[in-house]
């Protein structure tokens, strides 16, 4: 008699962390971090089987076992993060790959509408939320209106519309904001949509970008900025570190307000202030859930400086620059990074987990810090020479030096060492606001009075210095990227 044949059917519930773990190491599902670096989610391959990176810069030389950079092959200027992704799932060398795994997952750090269609006519399943959904949660209208239905503050603000300074302060009067005011457009990045206007010279100066907009308008208030990352999941949700933001410092971003990395330290912020963010993080999540998105999100918050009270900022729905510090902290620490559970969300899985007994393990850790680079000399040229990815040491006088290859953070020992991951290559060009790369190291590179740490300094100049370039011929006329030349390549 033949052996009876096995009915496929449902899982078995995964019960605890251990089952879990096992579930995702042995998991033959093909999961595609599709990104143009393996920045957002690097070293997740250690925990989870069947996970690839797909990514267009080979920071790593060739040398990233799980890293896949297609062939490069024409293509028109990318504009965006979208562009890069559309490039990267239509590539013949990636569709090819993607055919042979039909049901496999990808996640990708920014996509639109025409990113699904690609790769529905491939068989990809996106394990993210829509982009329509992320489209609209991304808006700071939507987010202020989400929050106040779930119990989260934002600061003193109203909203409405303003096409004359003498309409900006009608409206912020209605609501006893003063005319010291910040004012914010719904979509882009805050460093660039967040315009700060006490005085009809200011608004003349921002009005082209806030007429025929809808705004948040806020009382200007002394606060200290910082970020967190969630994970809305059908158990709650979880969340990570407390961050404080490092922003606009000119040796770093050209970009006034820009985003210049984090600091993650227990001690950072006043007694009793991480436990409100986080607990606003998860009444967020919990409405955010609700509305019918999972897996992770990251919240920007400010601090009340004057009053230690915490506000809302904006909710960035998707795998953000907070992702990397955040499976480094929750690893490294806890032993468990956060978008385990994201992944759990999108696999055919069932599982059940005790959140609270999860987020006791995140509660001890150390410092760290995450600087981003950005060229900001205002310069197009050829890059000749370029630092490596991997460990690199300061000396006692402050000279930096390559000391190894590597793949992860982790491989980081002393404060006086970093891990640094490369953008641009050799060939490729730089410009005004190009991200050089990104450094991850031990210690703090902010002041309790906000000011960049020698040390920071230091390895700005360092890193930078590595860098070789020669001015453009007249015929290689370069055409410079609009919406990520101040945003992110991670």
């Amino acid at each position: 008699m033949s052996p009876a044949k096995k009915t496929p059917g449902r899982r078995k519930k995964l019960k605890n962390l251990s089952e879990i773990f096992q579930f995702l190491r042995k998991n033959e599902t093909p999961i595609y971090v599709v990104t143009p670096t393996p920045f957002s989610l690097l070293g997740l391959d250690q925990w989870v089987g069947g996970l690839e990176f797909i990514n267009y810069f080979d920071i790593f030389d060739g040398n990233h076992p799980r890293s896949f950079v297609p062939t490069p092959i024409g293509h028109d200027d990318f504009q965006s993060m979208e562009d890069v992704a559309n490039y990267l799932v239509s590539h013949p060398e990636f569709v090819e790959k993607a055919k042979a795994n039909p049901n496999a997952k990808a996640i990708f750090v920014m996509f639109d509408e025409k990113t699904e269609r690609l790769c529905a006519e491939i068989g990809l399943d996106v394990a993210l939320a829509p982009a329509e959904m992320r489209e609209r949660l991304d808006s700071k209208i939507v987010t202020t209106q989400l929050g106040n239905e779930a119990g989260v503050d934002s600061a003193p603000n109203v909203l409405g519309d303003a096409n004359t300074y003498a309409e900006l302060n009608a409206l912020a009067d209605s609501a006893g904001l003063g005319h010291d005011l910040v004012v914010q457009t719904p979509y882009g990045d805050s460093g660039r949509t967040t315009f700060f206007i006490k005085s009809e010279a200011d608004w003349d100066k921002y009005s082209a970008k806030i007429i025929d907009e809808k705004l948040k308008v806020m009382k200007r208030i002394n606060h200290l900025p910082g970020t967190i990352e969630g994970c809305a999941t059908r158990h709650g949700t979880l969340v990570g570190p407390v961050m404080t933001d490092i922003t606009g410092f000119a040796e770093i971003t050209p970009y006034k307000g820009g985003w210049c990395g984090n600091d993650i330290s227990p001690t950072i912020l006043p007694e009793g202030v991480p436990e409100q963010v986080q607990e606003m993080t998860r009444n967020f999540g919990d409405r955010l859930y609700k509305e019918g998105y999972k897996g992770v999100f990251c919240l920007d918050f400010l601090l009340d400086t004057d009053t230690n009270k915490v506000y809302l900022g904006e909710v960035n729905p998707r795998v953000s620059g907070a992702t990397p510090p955040t499976n480094l902290i929750t690893s490294t620490y806890g032993g468990c990074p956060l978008f385990l559970f994201h992944l759990l969300e999108y696999l055919n899985v069932d599982y059940d987990i005790d959140v609270a007994e999860i987020q006791a393990r995140w509660t001890e850790y150390d410092n760290w810090t995450q600087l981003i680079f950005k060229q900001t000399e205002d310069k197009v040229e050829l890059i000749t020479k370029v630092p490596p990815s991997g460990i690199w040491e300061m000396d006692k006088d402050g000279e930096i030096s390559f000391v190894r290859p590597a793949l992860n953070v982790t491989s980081v020992g002393q404060e006086n060492q970093a891990f640094y991951l490369r953008v641009y290559g050799t060939g490729d060009y730089c410009y005004h606001g190009a991200d050089l790369g990104c450094l991850l190291t031990r210690g703090r590179m902010q002041t309790d009075k906000r000011n960049l740490t020698k040390r920071a300094k230091l390895w700005n100049e360092g890193i930078k210095a590595q860098f070789k370039s020669i001015p453009l011929k007249a015929e290689q006329a370069v055409e410079i990227p609009q919406d990520i030349s101040s945003g992110k390549w991670f």
